[in-house]
């Protein structure tokens, strides 16, 4: 506990200080996050009227951003699967890296939670035993049990060995292997119990896709290791932590795997959609072609089909994908054309046409695009938080004093 209390302490005393560049990037990320607040303070006050939200289209930004998220937690396996099961050390520099943007990804999936139930005091009703649990029959319920278990297991698995690295000694294989071990199976139980709960409404076909799930799984690992590529660019250009080109690489091609898998399942969803369409089409047909004169995702979702595309084909060519600057270009297309298609281009569609063919079309207000900004700001600034911490105690710079 004593030494715990003293890493906070060091911890603290070390975040208070450093470059310019550092300050200005923290000083920003709170600056957004007084926007975020100050939306929801609207939303609050006001009620989810102030949203772009509906009777029939009743989830929109903040679930679509909630989705998005826990693919980016789940994707921290991909770098602890080759690190700890496989005993791949070039992964081994970005795990923490990677652990860390896990928790801050959980984190925001938590705050967007909150944000669309309308505020925190309605929480309580799915807390066990005081309010309606509703466990084992509710799908929501094993996403709270499954979201917050992989929160656990990342915060618990990087802190200990860092209290160890902190205390200047080697930690012990036999108590983290395997937690390592059950983080593997629960990162993908995440993302997988997140499309059931979409597959399970069965009065939205848009979402009664048997590929739903594996497809979660093939954006997942597509976007989050494009995001940790670009983070460990960050951290290589502004820290003294080392990480060698031979891990990007290696990233660089779960990536490329990963997003011509995302690609195929895509094809041949399209494929089921439109070679011979049903009334259960009517949803993609507004997705990608607009319905009854409304329109207003499909130059979103053919924006991201797109960047997808490129950066696909731009990572299949061996010289270009270990072109760094090229390669990071490639991220940042996958990166946002994932997060358009796997949000605007999942959620809203299910909710059109409504259940008696009404088109109740939902475009995010600035109300909620300010809470966005807010919660995704948060999410940063716990991952500079933690990543700073990391790398300074992996660095020895913080080392525990008896």
């Amino acid at each position: 506990m004593k030494v715990l209390k003293n890493l906070i302490k060091d911890s603290l005393v070390y975040l208070t200080h450093g470059r310019k560049s550092y300050h200005f990037w923290m000083a920003f990320l709170t600056f957004l996050m007084l926007i975020g607040m100050y939306s929801y303070s609207l939303q609050l006050e006001q009620g989810l009227s102030v949203t772009g939200m509906n009777d029939r289209v009743s989830w929109g930004l903040y679930i679509s951003n909630f989705t998005f998220l826990v693919g980016i937690a789940a994707a921290a396996v991909m770098l602890v699967l080759p690190a700890y099961v496989l005993k791949d050390f070039d992964f081994k520099q970005a795990v923490l890296i990677g652990e860390g943007l896990a928790v801050a990804a959980l984190f925001m999936c938590l705050a967007f939670v909150i944000a669309d139930m309308g505020g925190p005091a309605r929480l309580w009703h799915m807390i066990p035993g005081i309010g309606v649990f509703n466990f084992p029959n509710s799908m929501l319920t094993w996403d709270v049990l499954a979201l917050n278990g992989y929160l656990f297991i990342n915060i618990s698995i990087p802190l200990y060995i860092l209290i160890m690295r902190y205390q200047g000694r080697t930690p012990n294989p036999k108590i983290y292997i395997p937690g390592v071990m059950i983080s593997v199976f629960w990162a993908v139980s995440i993302h997988l119990v997140t499309a059931f709960l979409y597959q399970g409404l069965q009065a939205r076909p848009f979402w009664n896709n048997a590929l739903l799930g594996p497809r979660f799984l093939a954006s997942a690992f597509t976007a989050g290791p494009a995001l940790i590529i670009l983070v460990l660019a960050m951290i290589r250009k502004f820290t003294d932590f080392k990480i060698e080109d031979k891990t990007i690489q290696k990233i660089a091609l779960v990536v490329t795997v990963a997003a011509q898998i995302n690609l195929i399942m895509l094809i041949s969803e399209l494929f089921k959609e439109f070679y011979a369409p049903t009334h259960h089409s009517e949803s993609a047909y507004y997705l990608f072609f607009g319905l009854h004169g409304k329109a207003k995702l499909v130059p979103w979702i053919w924006t991201a089909i797109s960047m997808n595309v490129i950066a696909t084909v731009i990572l299949l060519f061996h010289k270009l994908r270990n072109n760094f600057t090229i390669l990071y270009f490639a991220c940042i297309l996958l990166f946002i054309g994932i997060w358009i298609e796997k949000g605007f281009g999942l959620i809203v569609p299910g909710f059109i046409p409504g259940p008696w063919g009404k088109i109740a079309e939902y475009f995010p207000t600035t109300t909620e695009i300010g809470v966005t900004i807010g919660i995704w700001a948060m999410g940063a600034f716990i991952f500079s938080v933690l990543a700073r911490t990391g790398i300074a105690i992996e660095l020895g710079k913080l080392r525990y004093k008896k």
